[in-house]
């Protein structure tokens, strides 16, 4: 298969680089010249334009960071949509807004091609070895022919339903994952003021039904080592919480935890922390109690 993919940032460029070592034909773009470098390095052919990428390919994946860049690299006139050919299936692997995804299905079948939404769980780290979930909608033939991608870039695939459903899915999966950073954030700046052993508080919620992987795997990895560089951002977890709130409210479903956490990620961007990785939130809440950091000793 010829393969477009468009939108190299942390989480793209990952994705990509995995098909370019599994022997993948890729033409690849980003708005950012210096992005494509690497992919170039690896095998991958560099396109102009995302029409010059949409052209001759197979299947075209965007990984982008919003609905309305989505919007526009596939539904306008210089986008995917009007330059690909006929048969082409379109994989939106972005985390955007569900009618975004419906309503790119939709249009990918009045010009008579095919979509698949299929965002992506885990973190940047995992991209990078190959190693992310992903949550699938499509029509069951559309993920037989992508699902050799799929398993180039992840070892996890879930076939949720529909075109939509793998953006509805990633939005519940968030929902608790962007929250829980928050509840954490508060939970360890407490205890930092507390004057409490923060190994040994670890070690407590570890051992009951308090912890769970936000904590365990991803903050072990990053904050409470002292290491926010972006893998998620606090601006992205701010978007996707605004996703969530709205696509609830659309089908009358109330969550006021995601509103409060909306309000807590403002906050972490106002004070100059949203291109920080989520985890960050641990170090906002300490900077906001004027507690101090929370680190483990031991960060080998």
């Amino acid at each position: 298969m010829k393969i477009g993919f468009i939108g190299l940032g942390r989480m793209g460029r990952g994705m990509a680089l995995n098909l370019c070592r599994k022997g993948f034909k890729l033409m690849v773009y980003d708005i950012n010249p210096t992005a494509m470098q690497d992919l170039v390095s690896a095998g991958a052919q560099g396109g102009k334009d995302i029409a010059d990428v949409s052209r001759d390919a197979d299947v075209v994946i965007t990984m982008l960071p919003n609905s309305a860049i989505v919007l526009d690299a596939i539904a306008a006139p210089h986008g995917v949509l009007a330059n690909a050919r006929a048969k082409t299936i379109v994989m939106d692997m972005s985390t955007v807004a569900p009618e975004v995804s419906e309503q790119l299905a939709q249009a990918a079948i009045d010009r008579g091609m095919s979509f698949v939404d299929a965002p992506v769980g885990r973190l940047a780290s995992h991209a990078d070895r190959g190693e992310s979930l992903f949550m699938v909608g499509s029509s069951p033939e559309d993920f037989e022919r992508v699902k050799p991608l799929l398993e180039a870039m992840g070892t996890t695939i879930y076939h949720c339903g529909a075109p939509g459903t793998g953006t509805r899915t990633k939005l519940v999966n968030n929902y608790l994952a962007i929250v829980s950073c928050h509840l954490y954030a508060a939970a360890l700046t407490l205890s930092q003021k507390f004057g409490l052993s923060l190994e040994r508080t670890l070690d407590v919620i570890h051992g009951t039904t308090a912890t769970n992987g936000q904590l365990k795997i991803a903050w072990a990895s990053k904050v409470l080592k002292g290491d926010t560089e972006p893998g998620f951002t606090i601006d992205l977890a701010h978007k996707d919480l605004t996703l969530i709130i709205e696509a609830a409210n659309s089908v009358k479903v109330p969550v006021p935890a995601a509103a409060a956490a909306r309000e807590a990620y403002s906050i972490a961007r106002a004070r100059g922390f949203g291109t920080r990785d989520f985890s960050a939130m641990g170090d906002v809440w300490c900077e906001l109690a004027s507690a101090g950091k929370a680190r483990l000793k031991n960060t080998d």
